[in-house]
Parts: structure tokens; C-alpha cells; sequence
């Protein structure tokens, strides 16, 4: 057990430390959790934006997870992914260290009890969310790093908390959603006779529709992001290197209270094909085309994620160029047309845009993926890519998705990647990115 206070396993309320209020905004000398800057609270209100209800927000976001749970039948989910603990508790720790290093975990019983285990000595940056009942410091990690060659021995431990927690709040219902665990846990819960379901399944479609401070947070996000963005296309110029420019957009997200980038994807000139190349040492030169995708998780860990391509320097675009931008647009944009609540994930693979046949060999490897705290659920894959009964999904009201196209040639000299970010509305969707797209590329 951690060393701060806790009463009977439980926080006590009075050693709860201040942070963000709900409003989103900061107490000056308050005990702050990670969030937004004040710069980017300004930047904000000028363009007329709310920043979420954090109180009402996380509650939200239980009680989908809740919602889940009784649905299937679960007592209760175990995550040990840093996304989904993020999701359920709001809690952030070292996320991107903890995706390779699990040492954190979190319950949450079908009645809504909420069990964290933090990293040791880290209780109390959790101390301050009121839907935490209970943080623990003991017994989560057991990968090798640290237990050793006790991995199995800790691990019967963890699974006995697990094994009491199921019996206080499950009673006979023996259930357990995990989402992912290392070997030795999973055979721990197996050996306690508690029976595993799939966790990660039950916390994408909790996750999967968005309310209005989810929304409202994304829509924050994706303005610091295109703020960024901005700042990138400022200081392009012939001679600048892929990865000087590229660390703009995470300077001025961490500048903002962004938290990470989930890839590092800004390429030029040859480099933009095939697609996927990772920013380098490349020198952009006059007449280069500059293709990226933010990937970028900014304020409140939401995920902004779109693509641009852009021309390099003051002359004119080749027709070929302006060509393939012109597919990736068209691409984009009848994609997007198609969406609305009701229709299926399969209907939108069959009447999704056909990419000319000499665009289909380096398609992208979605049409559409969700969007939150992440990629998220669903994936909508080309005709090529289907997975019959995979996703066999409709799209709701509040669910929020990324519209995506690269047009590249085998063998050819440059691509264009263009990504759009959208929230599904009852008339059909809304494009929640402002960022425009080159203007020479489009004359």
C-alpha cells in the first residue's frame, strides 16, 4: 500500500490534492495535475471554444464503461492499457513509458467501484479524481523488469486482489474484461478459476461515441494542433530539414499542455512514396512536395489527427502534383459524404470512393479509423482489406472518425496524404478540422 493517506484502502477525501476545476481553468497555488496552458486557454476563447467539464466529462465516461459491463454480463474490466486507464480514471501517469513497462492497471466493477494501481510512490498523482475509490501501489507490475524471477509468485498476488475485488462487488458472477496483461497474470486470474473476456473489445465501444466535453476537448485539441501546424508551414523553406520542421508541431504542443506525437511521419520530395517513411535528415528543396500526419495527442490526451501536403517554395506545382492532390481531395470529400447515424461499416467499404487502379497497390490501410484519446474502434477498411464479420458495426450519433487518402503510385516520384477529422451528426457529419489545404496545389 502507498505511502500517503489513505483510510481503509480509500482516499480520504481530505488529502484529495486541487488540480484543474471542472471548468477546465486553474486555481493560482493550487497542486496542479497535467492539462492545458494558459497560453492555450487564450487561443481558445479567441476562437470561441469551450473547454470540456472535466467533472462531468469523467463521469461520462464511467458510466459508459458501466453501461458496457452490465450489458455482456462482466463483474468488472481490468486495463493495463495507459489509454483506456486514462479513459476510465482520467488519471495520467508516464503513459508512453508504461505502454512497455505495464506497472499500471486499473478496476472498475460493474457497480462502479474504481480500483487504481499507480507506479510506486505515485498515489498521489491520482489523489485529486473524486471516481477513484481506492489507489494502490502494490502488485500490478510483475513483468520481468520487476519481479524478476518472481514473476509468477507476484502475480498470484495481484490475481488474489483481483479474485477479492470480484467477490466483494461481483458476488458469484466470476467475469473478468481484460483488456491485456502479461503471461504470467494471465494465468494467475486462470488459476483463480476467474474466467477472462475480452477487455479490450468492451472498453473501444465504450470509448467509440463521444459527449458533448469529449467533443469539446477534441475540438481544443485539434486547435492547438492547427495553431502548430501553422507555425510549420511558417518557417518551411527550401534548405530546412524534415526533422527541424517536424519538431515544431512538438514544441508547440508541449508549449500548449499537449501531452505526446504517436508517430513521427513528415516526409518530402521522393521520400513521400511509398508511405510511412519517418522524418530524417533530408534537406527540403524548391518544388518538393511535404506530406504529414499530425498523430498528435494534445490538451486533455485528445488525439488531433490529419494529413497535409504541401508545395515548397514560390514556384508553380506540376500538373502531376496538383493531379495527385486533386485525387486525394476528391478521395476525402465523397468519403465523407457517405457518412451518417444508421449506416453499416460494410456499406461504407462497398460505396466508399474507388481509388483509380493505379492508386489501389499503395492505398492507405484504412478508409476511416475512429478517433478519441487515439486511433480508435472502428476501422473501415477498403474492399481489398475486408475482414467479413469484423466489424460488423453501425455508425452512432457522437461518434467521431478520421477520413484518410494517400494517392501514390508504384514507382512513382511523390505522394499526397490528406486526412480529415469528423464528428457524426444527425445530418450527417461534421468536419472538425480548420487547418486549409494548400492553395497552390489546388489552383
Amino acid at each position: 500500500m502507498s505511502s500517503f493517506s489513505i483510510v481503509n484502502n480509500k482516499i480520504d477525501p481530505t488529502r484529495r490534492a486541487m488540480a484543474l476545476k471542472p471548468d477546465g481553468t486553474i486555481d493560482e497555488n493550487d497542486r496542479v495535475e497535467i492539462g492545458p496552458t494558459d497560453v492555450a486557454f487564450a487561443e481558445w476563447a479567441a476562437l470561441g471554444l469551450t473547454p470540456p467539464n472535466l467533472e462531468r466529462m469523467r463521469k461520462i465516461r464511467l458510466a459508459r464503461i458501466v453501461q458496457q459491463l452490465r450489458q455482456r454480463d462482466y463483474a468488472g474490466v481490468l486495463c493495463y492499457d495507459p489509454l483506456n486507464i486514462r479513459y476510465a480514471t482520467d488519471s495520467s501517469n508516464m503513459h508512453i513509458w508504461i505502454t512497455h513497462n505495464p506497472s499500471r492497471a486499473v478496476f472498475v466493477s460493474a457497480d462502479g467501484y474504481v480500483v487504481l494501481w499507480d507506479f510506486h510512490r505515485c498515489g498521489h498523482l491520482s489523489e485529486h479524481l473524486p471516481l477513484v475509490n481506492e489507489i494502490r501501489t502494490d502488485g500490478a507490475g510483475f513483468y520481468y523488469f520487476v519481479a524478476g524471477d518472481q514473476e509468477e509468485a507476484v502475480a498470484k498476488g495481484f490475481a488474489g486482489q483481483i479474485d477479492e475485488l470480484l467477490r466483494t462487488h461481483g458476488g458469484r458472477n466470476r467475469r473478468l474484461a481484460v483488456d491485456k496483461i502479461e503471461i504470467p497474470g494471465l494465468r494467475a486470474l486462470d488459476a483463480a478459476g476467474i474466467e477472462i473476456c475480452n477487455g479490450m473489445q468492451l472498453m473501444e465501444h465504450a470509448r467509440a461515441v463521444k459527449g458533448i466535453d469529449e467533443t469539446n476537448a477534441m475540438r481544443c485539441a485539434l486547435a492547438t494542433c492547427e495553431i502548430a501546424v501553422a507555425k510549420m508551414r511558417e518557417v518551411l523553406q527550401p534548405g530546412i530539414a524534415e526533422t527541424e520542421l517536424w519538431s515544431v508541431l512538438h514544441a508547440e504542443n508541449i508549449a500548449r499542455g499537449g501531452e505526446w506525437i504517436e508517430t513521427r511521419i513528415l516526409t518530402s520530395g521522393p521520400r513521400t512514396n511509398p508511405w510511412m517513411q519517418e522524418a530524417g535528415p533530408r534537406r527540403i528543396a524548391s518544388g518538393d512536395l511535404v506530406a504529414f500526419d499530425t498523430d498528435m495527442v494534445g490538451p486533455y490526451g485528445m488525439c488531433a489527427d490529419f494529413s497535409r501536403t504541401w508545395f515548397c517554395g514560390d514556384g508553380r506545382p506540376s500538373d502531376e502534383q496538383r493531379r495527385l492532390h486533386a485525387i486525394a481531395l476528391e478521395h476525402v470529400t465523397t468519403n465523407m459524404d457517405l457518412l451518417r447515424p444508421g449506416i453499416s461499416f460494410t456499406e461504407l467499404t462497398k460505396r466508399g470512393h474507388k481509388l483509380p487502379e493505379e492508386f489501389v497497390d499503395q492505398r492507405y490501410g484504412v478508409m476511416m479509423h475512429g478517433i478519441g484519446l487515439c486511433d480508435e474502434y472502428p476501422a473501415i477498411y477498403y474492399p481489398e482489406d475486408f475482414i467479413p464479420g469484423a466489424f460488423d458495426y453501425i455508425l452512432e450519433l457522437g461518434m467521431t472518425l478520421c477520413v484518410e487518402a494517400y494517392i501514390g503510385a508504384v514507382g512513382g516520384r511523390e505522394g499526397v496524404k490528406l486526412e480529415e477529422q469528423v464528428l457524426i451528426t444527425e445530418g450527417g457529419c461534421e468536419k472538425l478540422t480548420r487547418c486549409p489545404f494548400d492553395a497552390a496545389l489546388m489552383s
